[in-house]
């Protein structure tokens, strides 16, 4: 594949650029959700309401995948990424200048938008770029990114907060923001022109296959069922990583800036997580039944928790962790690594938009639905939905899982 970059020192420096787009778009995307405590308080808002910007930009966040995934298999992944990430960065801007939950709420919608201009294309790219070793090896590093990003977010914000306001956890995003799509930009277009290493830019399949439609594959390799267990998987990972700060507040009578901070352990634990789910996949060699396991690993710490919420801060937030960084591993399983099965059809993008998208549906759903629930019924009543919502995804994973492997053996 002409497109292959061979040079040790091109696939380290490629690597290197996809980590830095997933990093800051964690950074110029989770900020909101980790001032949301602190925006509560600020503005005077009612959780129902501070929450519909996570919510409204999870919906457009994944309406865009859906779009962005057929687009990013027909232009130019370099352009298509510069563009989203600069973007984004402005409506950053935006929201640290004009703080008015009037202009936040369409602000922010619009940054979950401009955030699905990133991933399929950065899929896209990494496939047709890297071989298959040098590619899981980037798709651990570009989640462990994502990770560090978050990391960054929940100390950061806190900070911000403690000297200055939550909105200098927009401002400076924003910056770094714009310097790293002029840095993927500029480092991306060298790569393309150097020599015969060029970082393939147009649509091509693997020579000889015969064109499948997309339909045809939803159903041959199970991608529907796959869509429905990511949808679960994005209500336990987002409505996590969004709530717990709360949660903890409210529960133990934490500051918020405190609350942020515990937070921290998720996405430090979810590091960890991805390099224990990507052992466990080469041992087991099937996306579908290593997400099944997890699935009832997290259905386990859930209902443990449900018992020990009420016995101190610290086992709630080891029990939250566990179950997250479950999730964490079945996103390395079903939005990073099963994707690239797909790149012999020349697909890879639009599967990528598909399955990334079901994952911000039930991130959606995650951010409105679990602060109603605590509203009405309490936290103990949300964490009981969690263990509902684990098992539902490990049956839905263990009963599609030979059929993945059938998929798999026809490669």
């Amino acid at each position: 594949m002409s497109g292959v970059l061979t040079s040790g020192r091109q696939k380290n420096v490629f690597c290197f650029l996809c980590c830095l787009v997933y990093f800051i778009s964690y950074l110029t995307r989770m900020n909101y959700a980790a001032c949301l405590a602190e925006i509560q308080d600020s503005l005077g808002l009612a959780k129902s309401i501070v929450s519909l910007p996570v919510t409204g930009s999870f919906l457009t966040y994944g309406i865009g995948q859906l779009l962005c995934g057929f687009l990013g298999d027909r232009f130019s992944p370099r352009k298509m990424i510069a563009a989203g990430l600069a973007s984004a960065c402005v409506c950053n801007l935006l929201v640290a200048l004009f703080p008015d939950i009037r202009l936040i709420i369409p602000v922010w919608c619009l940054n979950g938008l401009f955030q699905s201009m990133l991933w399929p294309p950065l899929v896209r790219i990494m496939a047709e770029t890297l071989d298959a070793k040098q590619y899981q090896k980037c798709c651990v590093q570009v989640s462990m990114a994502s990770s560090v990003g978050t990391v960054f977010v929940y100390v950061f914000v806190p900070l911000c907060i403690r000297f200055a306001s939550w909105r200098a956890a927009f401002l400076f995003p924003a910056l770094a923001g714009a310097l790293s799509a002029f840095a993927w930009f500029i480092g991306i277009g060298r790569l393309q022109a150097d020599g015969k290493n060029t970082v393939k830019t147009g649509h091509e399949k693997s020579s000889g296959q015969p064109s499948v439609p997309l339909t045809t594959l939803l159903l041959r390799a199970a991608l529907l069922p796959a869509m429905l267990a990511i949808v679960l998987h994005g209500i336990l990972r987002d409505g996590i990583t969004t709530w717990m700060p709360v949660s903890i507040s409210e529960t133990f009578g934490l500051s918020n800036a405190v609350s942020i901070l515990t937070a921290t352990v998720l996405p430090v634990f979810s590091i960890l997580s991805i390099y224990l789910a990507s052992a466990m996949l080469e041992r087991i060699r099937n996306e579908f039944l290593a997400s099944a396991m997890l699935f009832a690993l997290a259905a386990a710490c859930s209902a443990l928790l449900v018992l020990l919420y009420r016995h101190g801060p610290v086992p709630s937030v080891i029990l939250m962790t566990l179950t997250a960084g479950c999730m964490y591993g079945i996103n390395l399983f079903l939005i990073s690594r099963l994707p690239a099965h797909f790149s012999r059809f020349g697909k890879v993008a639009t599967v990528s938009g598909i399955l990334n998208a079901s994952t911000y549906v039930g991130s959606s759903l995650s951010a409105w639905l679990f602060g109603m629930l605590s509203d009405l019924l309490g936290w103990i009543a949300v964490i009981g939905v969690w263990v509902v919502i684990a098992l539902g995804g490990a049956a839905i994973c263990f009963a599609f899982f030979r059929k993945w492997k059938k998929f798999q053996a026809e490669a």
